[in-house]
């Protein structure tokens, strides 16, 4: 990507308005955030609080696991992001707690129209505590105008599993990413102190497309981060060897572990492939991070 800096470093009231959310925005298009809060009910994580304004909300919790795990499906009905469009989304898990927070299909972002859309995601978790954050892909859409930030507050043991598959472009349509400008920014924390940030900027048919420094000519890039206690180095070179795998020639793949913060990386041409590589990873990093089998969500499969 252009500019990229990657710096690794040692209820239920749905009407409520979150303080941080309450100042009034004046910006062209459509606004929406959802506020959710998770509990710990004796033995049973409970969405204790959720708060929604506009088109952006969950329906009802779901367990398909374990009573421990609350399953969230966040919606936002309009099915894709156009330009000047906002959306915030805000969710905590309390002591002891584990919310799983996943989409019900892929996140469009269209042409711009002159207006830059936004999506803010703060996450704060409690000792203790643990969130999955495993959205499906997301599509940038020729001529997208998109700024992205994601932060992950940790306190104490807490641990955090995060996932994202960004497509430049419809390929299999024959769309290209050819203009637009996507910026991203992630950052993880804990007890105040940074683990992890990177941010980069991307814009359509700049050289980043296609330098080995950028996507080096690749439409689809994916993610995996895990933040808790390290991993032993023979579990990392597992991780490695299934990527490899996995990819064969048709991707290239990375696993870097610093310290406490595992970094998993795809950078390829199909979404497809992206996706079983993330859920194959993913489904040997959860019952080594949480003690769960990573049973894959039924969502995904629809």
């Amino acid at each position: 990507m252009d500019n990229l800096t990657v710096q690794p470093m040692p209820a239920s009231a749905e009407t409520a308005l979150p303080a941080a959310l309450s100042e009034p925005i004046h910006r062209a298009g459509n606004q929406a955030w959802l506020a959710l809060r998770f509990g710990d009910d004796r033995g049973t994580t409970r969405l204790l609080e959720r708060a929604h304004y506009g088109p952006l909300r969950v329906q009802k919790a779901l367990y398909p696991e374990h009573p421990s795990i609350c399953h969230a499906i966040i919606v936002h009905p309009p099915g894709g992001v156009v330009g000047g469009d906002q959306l915030t989304v805000k969710a905590s898990v309390g002591p002891g707690a584990h919310a799983f927070l996943t989409t019900p299909g892929a996140a469009k972002w269209y042409q711009a129209n002159g207006k830059l859309s936004q999506q803010q995601v703060r996450l704060q978790v409690a000792d203790s505590a643990t969130m999955e954050w495993l959205p499906q892909e997301t599509i940038f859409f020729d001529r997208a105008e998109v700024a992205l930030e994601h932060q992950v507050e940790l306190q104490g043991e807490a641990r955090y599993i995060g996932g994202e598959i960004l497509c430049f472009g419809r390929t299999a349509s024959g769309e290209t990413f050819n203009s637009g400008r996507i910026s991203q920014q992630t950052s993880i924390r804990r007890d105040g102190k940074l683990l992890w940030f990177e941010q980069g900027t991307l814009s359509g048919a700049s050289p980043a497309m296609h330098n080995r420094l950028g996507l080096a000519g690749c439409t689809v890039c994916a993610t995996l981060v895990a933040a808790g206690k390290p991993f032993s180095p023979g579990f990392v070179q597992q991780l490695r060897e299934l990527s490899n795998q996995l990819a064969g020639d048709r991707a290239s793949v990375g696993v870097t572990q610093v310290k406490s913060v595992l970094v998993l990386r795809h950078l390829g041409h199909s979404s497809e492939l992206a996706r079983q590589w993330m859920m194959q990873t993913w489904q040997l990093v959860r019952p080594q991070m949480l003690g769960h089998e990573a049973l894959i969500p039924r969502i995904w499969n629809t």
